[in-house]
Parts: structure tokens; C-alpha cells; sequence
């Protein structure tokens, strides 16, 4: 089975998103540059997130803080959101089973699936780290998922983009593709991912059997 991520692997939300964390952020007293957001940030879910900033702020968030947030997210992506290159005739010409494992609320994979144009493909294959105990880099998202679509964790390719995603995937025993298109690798090969760089290349590094089928 191949086991999706969706932001920044499906659709190319990564920088709509981290915008406005940035400037959520330093509109409540946290100062912090995009490019840290994005190092500190990507991968996780929202609720580890919160728990990082509350550290840093040495305070709770303001209680509309979340909703606010997402409210200032779904917009950006309804203006601005576009399916990652290439990822739509990957996954319409998959031999093999798929979903997609996500730190997103399940809501918001579904939105960004939908203005993309990808949910019909991954109808009843959504999983999300709302769903389990703990999120990335635990494994608990990948193993819930290949659980519940039957497959054995040996068994299964994870396509992330993150070092959470990665060191989750590792750590559930599953063989990891990393997509890298900008060339920030950001410890992904060391953590134990095999690279690449654009969607073209994916179909190649996964054979029959659910393994790569050539390095990155």
C-alpha cells in the first residue's frame, strides 16, 4: 500500500498555511520568522503546535487563537490552492492500494482534497492524527491506517515531505519516499527516507511488492 501525506505531498499547501501561522503568530507576542515556522512547525499536528508555541510564549494562546487561525487558513487555500505537479496521474495510475495519513484535521484534509480536485480519489481512505492518540513522529497515524486497510505495516510505502512524517514512518516499520522539490532535504535521507524531487519520478521508486524500487 501507498500511504500518502497531503500537505506539501498532495497539494501544495505548505507555504498558504505557514503564512498565516507566522503572522497568527506574531500577532500574539511570538516573533518568529517563516522559515523557522516552517522548520519548527511542518509536519505536526496542530494540537503539538500549540503546545511548542504556549512553551515559547510562557502562556496559554488566546482562546479564539485556533479558530481564528483556521478561519485565515481555509480562505488562503480557497483563493490560492493547487494540487502538488504531477500528483493527480500518480495516483489515478496506481496499481497498488493507497490512502492518505494526515497531521491535518479531517476536515481540512477534506477542503483541501476538495479545491484540489483530489477527494473523489481518496474517498473512505482519509485518515487523520485526530483519529489516534498521539501524531507525527509517533507511529500511531501510519500503523491506525494500515490497520484499518489491512495491510501489514512491512508492507507499506509512506510519501511524506517532513521529518515528523519520516521519523513516524520509520519508526512504523514502512519504507519512506520523501518528496524534496526546493532541495531542503532538512535531515530527511538521515532520518532514513529515500529522496526525490518531483512527482515524475515517484511511479519508478515503488515496485509491485511495495518496495522502492530505486534510490533517490
Amino acid at each position: 500500500m501507498v500511504v500518502f501525506d497531503c500537505d506539501g505531498v498532495l497539494v501544495d499547501s505548505e507555504p498558504l498555511a505557514n503564512r498565516e501561522f507566522t503572522r497568527a503568530l506574531n500577532e500574539i507576542g511570538l516573533e518568529i520568522e517563516f522559515d523557522e515556522v516552517c522548520r519548527e512547525f511542518i509536519g505536526r499536528s496542530m494540537s503539538s503546535c500549540v503546545e511548542t508555541v504556549e512553551r515559547r510564549l510562557g502562556r496559554p494562546v488566546p482562546q479564539e487563537f485556533l479558530a481564528q487561525l483556521e478561519r485565515a487558513t481555509f480562505e488562503a487555500f480557497r483563493r490560492d490552492l493547487r494540487p502538488v505537479p504531477g500528483v493527480r496521474g500518480v495516483v489515478e495510475n496506481l496499481d497498488t492500494p493507497y490512502c492518505v495519513a494526515s497531521s491535518g484535521p479531517t476536515r481540512k484534509i477534506r477542503l483541501t482534497l476538495g479545491l484540489t480536485g483530489l477527494l473523489p480519489l481518496f474517498e473512505g481512505r482519509i485518515f487523520s492524527a485526530a483519529d489516534v492518540g498521539r501524531g507525527k513522529p509517533w507511529p500511531d497515524l501510519f500503523l491506525h491506517a494500515a490497520e484499518r486497510m489491512g495491510v501489514t505495516p512491512g508492507d507499506c510505502v509512506v510519501v511524506e515531505d517532513s521529518l515528523p512524517g519520516v521519523q513516524a514512518a520509520v519508526a512504523a516499520g514502512m519504507t519512506v519516499l520523501a518528496y524534496a522539490p526546493r532541495g531542503d532535504a532538512s535531515g530527511l535521507a538521515e532520518a532514513g527516507a529515500t529522496l526525490f524531487d518531483t512527482m515524475r519520478r515517484l511511479p519508478a521508486l515503488i515496485s509491485r511488492d511495495g518496495r522502492p524500487a530505486g534510490g533517490g
